[in-house]
């Protein structure tokens, strides 16, 4: 059996990025990532693919059905493994300690490979207009040095990573420039391509810019990716096994699916053996913004327009600002690929409408990470905001195994 590849995952987030690797075959040295509750899911996701490769699955349902307590559970597999997940915000006072902890996850063997990508807000354009400086003085733009010295002192062969299409024209295209420089100083030649996740098979229409670069000697150029198109939908293919719930309702918990699986379910893996999921738990709406929901819902369905809050019957405006944001209420494209998900369906849930009017609610925690891919047994830690704002932030499974699928064959 020939050894694993393996890689440090930067700036990790709930590990989407990092599941789409293992799937492909590689094998983790460490995640790196500064939100305690991201962290958090990282340790569980650690714990059931430790589980799942060593025979013990049922330990990791009986966590799911609320029968062990979450510090008890993560007792349960190797101590260094859950200790291979580093909460810290990655900063020149953090990095000794950072490669410390790595190294003694390493022991002999070689890293192969780093991915992340720095948090995206300050490259990001929606980040840069709410900014009054355009986010130019924000300590994030310069997250990248640390990625480069990850490079330098680790070696892999290659690396990966991934941003914002806004990464182009942050400040004029100098963010980019000083990245390339840096990063071909620390001997590595690269490129980048903006990718969308709808040609790896995710039902999301989601843009990214993926930079991969490989060490100089090596002679490799950035992969073909196939723009695959398919004829799935959102409402008939992704969500119509899980049960109909109203706004407010559904578990944290264990969620019986309410119908057979389907061809794309099936394919993806998101469906995987299991006749439950979890977390199908919908946020609570007041009686004004259900109203919304069903004109906004009536006018998708119906006449595949979008609601322009500005044009809402008065006693229904709750917002002073009818000129910016008037698509602010969004309902997912029943018959299609969704529009992107983003951190902020944590806050309200307004721009992602359940497109099954007789529901009339936003969607669940679990349609969310369905739509950027993560199989049903993926478990997002804390609380319902704090599972939203992790699927936001994430980079697509499906299209993190595309990608790594690529590179493993490169390597």
């Amino acid at each position: 059996m020939s050894k694993k590849l393996t890689y440090i995952d930067l700036f990790a987030g709930a590990g989407g990025l990092s599941e789409g690797f293992i799937r492909a075959g590689f094998e983790p040295i460490a995640h790196v990532e500064m939100n305690k509750d991201a962290c958090d899911t990282l340790k569980t996701r650690t714990a059931f693919h430790y589980l799942k490769n060593n025979g013990r699955i049922k330990e990791y349902h009986n966590y799911l059905n609320g029968n062990i307590k979450r510090e008890d559970f993560w007792k349960t597999i190797p101590e260094h493994l859950i200790k291979s997940v580093i909460n810290t915000e990655i900063s020149s006072e953090t990095l000794p300690n950072i490669f410390e902890k790595i190294d003694a996850e390493l022991g002999k063997q070689k890293v192969d490979l780093v991915i992340g990508g720095p948090p995206c807000q300050a490259y990001s354009v929606a980040g840069r207009a709410r900014d009054p400086k355009g986010m130019s003085e924000d300590p994030r733009n310069h997250l990248y040095k640390y990625y480069v010295e990850f490079l330098k002192r680790y070696n892999p062969k290659m690396f990966v990573f991934e941003n914002v299409p806004g990464i182009l024209s942050a400040n004029n295209g100098v963010y980019l420039e000083l990245i390339f420089k840096a990063v071909r100083e620390a001997g590595y030649e690269l490129d980048k391509k903006v990718l969308n996740a709808k040609h790896f098979g995710v039902l999301q229409d989601r843009k990214r810019v993926i930079i991969i670069g490989w060490k100089k000697e090596l002679d490799f150029k950035y992969p073909e990716f196939e723009e695959k198109e398919h004829q799935y939908e959102v409402l008939k293919d992704l969500f119509s096994d899980l049960p109909k719930i109203q706004t407010g309702k559904g578990e944290w918990g264990i969620t019986k699916y309410a119908k057979k699986t389907t061809p794309y379910l099936e394919e993806t893996g998101i469906r995987n053996g299991l006749d439950y999921t979890t977390q199908h738990i919908a946020r609570l709406n007041n009686e004004n913004d259900l109203e919304i929901y069903r004109i906004a819902v009536d006018k998708w369905v119906n006449e595949k327009k979008r609601l322009n809050y500005a044009e809402l019957p008065d006693r229904l405006i709750k917002h002073n600002n009818t000129k910016s944001f008037t698509n602010r209420f969004q309902v997912v494209n029943d018959l299609g690929v969704s529009h992107t998900v983003v951190a902020h369906i944590c806050a309200d849930g307004h721009y992602y409408i359940h497109p099954d009017i007789k529901q009339n609610r936003s969607i669940t925690v679990r349609e969310a990470a369905r739509i950027q891919s993560f199989p049903d047994d993926y478990f997002f830690e804390k609380s319902r905001t704090t599972a939203f704002k992790q699927i936001g932030n994430a980079v697509p499974v499906l299209m993190a195994e595309g990608i790594a699928k690529k590179i493993k064959e490169l390597l």
